[in-house]
């Protein structure tokens, strides 16, 4: 796998002047054998809420080893602008079955579809792992680059709908973002520290939208278990640090749907639907 410091070195001190208005090219990276730490596992489960067993893989666990060839992609020189500051709008993770921490893995990563909407750049990475030639899991991102210009407003999200009598109660610490962080490999600014996140215009540290989708996917293990499913969440309003949230997910038909909202319930920072295959 690509180094870590090597692509943070590029992408916190390399230059971008910003978006060329050119059509973003279709850029694919890869790397075969991948072999995993337990320990590395061990703990971003234990950040993320998983009950590791020492064998099976969190749902979303190699979403953050797929992380590093979206870094290489956002690094490459025909991308003209920076990562930092760039917005991950909607994720969705298919498990076509159970991997195992033991296993040996194939990654791929494409840079695929843009276009330029109201809000600016948007484009998606699609990232897949294969074991022995078979497709075993596989994500797609969509991100949003800000232009200059864009005039779309946006009205404040709404919750879905469904019912929240009975939610599950978290406190997010001060300190999630670095433990995300040294767990995941993920060192994206906002996430760690108040006077870095200032830079960016934010008085406190976010929390980071996939450990936000992972902690979820956690919480409804005992119903997901072991089959292949596709979780499509849509990252909705930031959600600070420290602070204090509620969960709730409820049956739909025989899908699983669900949201990550503020303490009172009102505000959704996250909203997702869970369909078995």
């Amino acid at each position: 796998m690509p180094s870590l410091f090597s692509l943070y070195r590029k992408i916190f001190f390399g230059r971008k002047p910003g978006w060329n208005e050119q059509a973003l090219p279709k850029i694919q990276v890869s790397s075969s054998g991948v072999c995993l730490s337990r320990e590395k596992v061990e703990q971003y489960a234990s950040v993320c809420g998983f009950d590791f067993d020492g064998k099976t893989l969190p749902l979303t666990y190699l979403y953050v080893m797929a992380f590093r060839l979206h870094a290489v992609i956002f690094t490459h020189q025909a991308i003209t602008f920076p990562l930092l500051g760039m917005i991950h709008l909607r994720n969705s993770i298919t498990l076509h079955r159970a991997v195992s921490v033991d296993e040996k893995f194939n990654l791929e990563c494409e840079l695929t579809d843009s276009q330029v909407t109201d809000s600016g750049l948007e484009f998606d990475l699609v990232s897949r792992a294969f074991v022995d030639g078979e497709l075993v899991w596989e994500s797609l991102s969509t991100y949003l680059y800000r232009i200059e210009g864009a005039t779309r407003r946006v009205r404040p999200p709404k919750g879905n709908g469904m019912a929240w009598e009975t939610p599950q109660a978290w406190s997010l610490s001060d300190d999630l973002g670095r433990r995300y962080a040294k767990a995941s490999g993920d060192y994206n600014l906002i996430h760690l520290h108040p006077l870095l996140s200032k830079r960016f215009g934010f008085d406190r540290v976010l929390a980071h939208g996939m450990w936000s989708k992972a902690r979820c996917i956690a919480q409804m293990m005992p119903q997901i278990g072991d089959r292949p499913c596709t979780v499509d969440v849509a990252f909705k309003l930031p959600l600070f640090m420290p602070s204090d949230v509620s969960f709730a997910a409820e049956i739909n038909e025989d899908n699983l749907i669900f949201e990550l909202r503020d303490a009172r319930g009102r505000r959704p920072h996250l909203s997702g639907e869970l369909r078995f295959l």
